[in-house]
């Protein structure tokens, strides 16, 4: 069967990974749904606007009329589906999902509201996993550091709360930078979290996991040992790491999820230590997808299909990312500008590496 997908935020890393892992399915080619790719960004200097079927402009996610805007968008292209490709849309689209849905007939890839705020806010996700007892970075809050700092000893962590990536991440070794980290936090409009800093060594791990629509299931599971450039995963090797699958797995059904969950979390001796939670499609998605875990394909077929499926294995491997480009046509760039929309894949990747 033919599908029409809509994946928002189409020039940042999560969402070029779901389109990746669409394409990759359709190459598949015995796959159950061949999927029609419609791209949307607030800008027209956005790659995957012309790495898809067809690519459309919308305002940024805190302008007037955003939401509105994903539904014509949905309601003209015939979308069966929308995935979300950036954290900033997250919250918006999560609070607007029974509306879209609604006014679309389009299936909304997003997690219970519930779980968006319980996994969205670092410190809202600390106050769950200890509540329901499971593994989490000790952390804090700036009114209660003097108490965190006797248990906890420097170097510490400060990071936003809202953050995403390495943007505002300090480690800092005494009270004089934990307060200078938490005021250039406050200065850009955030709020500031401590946390026990867990090492600089090899054993971060991140984990996909897809729960089924209706929350009753673990549909699939894959982790991989990573290290980081820029807050995003650079070389990864996926391999079965079933203990840390394990508590992910444990986290996403005693949260409620019902889509998916990124869990990331660090080996500290032999004791897991999760530190924070995406309730979302991770930007590492295709790494999954061509080790044998396709999630927005699966995604698709679950919430859409109402396909009851299984995935318990995957392809151990190790992968190296590099830069790569994407070339526009000037008059296909004028055009999505002036137009606010193209028709059909209008750029090259020259397959030089």
């Amino acid at each position: 069967m033919n599908a029409s997908v809509l994946v928002t935020a189409s020039g940042s890393v999560i969402a070029e990974g779901i389109i990746k892992c669409l394409r990759l399915a359709n190459a598949r080619g015995d796959g159950p749904v061949k999927y029609r790719i419609i791209a949307a960004d607030a800008s027209p200097l956005a790659a995957g606007l012309y790495r898809s079927d067809r690519g459309v402009l919308v305002p940024p996610a805190a302008a007037p009329g955003y939401v509105e805007s994903l539904i014509r968008a949905a309601r003209k292209e015939g979308a069966t589906a929308i995935f979300v490709g950036s954290d900033e849309e997250l919250g918006p689209i999560t609070e607007s999902r029974r509306r879209i849905e609604e006014e679309t007939g389009a299936a909304v890839i997003v997690n219970p509201l519930e779980v968006f705020l319980a996994a969205g806010d670092k410190w809202e996700t600390f106050v769950t996993l200890s509540r329901l007892g499971l593994p989490h970075a000790k952390s804090s809050l700036p009114d209660d550091m003097d108490s965190f700092v006797r248990d906890n000893p420097f170097p510490l962590v400060v990071k936003p709360r809202e953050g995403h990536g390495s943007i505002g991440f300090h480690v800092v070794r005494d009270r004089e930078g934990a307060q200078e980290a938490i005021l250039t936090i406050q200065r850009m409009g955030w709020h500031p979290l401590l946390q026990e800093f867990l090492g600089n060594g090899d054993q971060e791990y991140t984990t996909g996991v897809v729960v089924d629509a209706r929350g009753r299931n673990v549909i699939s599971s894959i982790s991989m040992r990573r290290t980081l450039r820029g807050g995003q995963t650079y070389k990864a090797f996926v391999d079965d790491f079933a203990d840390v699958r394990r508590a992910a797995e444990e986290i996403s059904m005693k949260l409620g999820c019902r889509g998916p969950l990124n869990v990331q979390a660090r080996m500290v001796g032999d004791q897991l230590k999760v530190f924070e939670l995406n309730p979302r499609i991770s930007a590492s998605c295709p790494i999954r997808a061509v080790a044998g875990v396709n999630e927005p394909d699966i995604l698709y077929r679950n919430a859409v299909l109402g396909e009851e499926m299984r995935i318990s294995g995957y392809e151990r491997l190790a992968c190296f990312r590099y830069w790569n480009e994407v070339y526009v046509r000037q008059g296909a760039l004028e055009a999505m500008a002036s137009e606010g929309e193209t028709e059909g894949p209008d750029a090259l990747v020259p397959d030089y590496f």
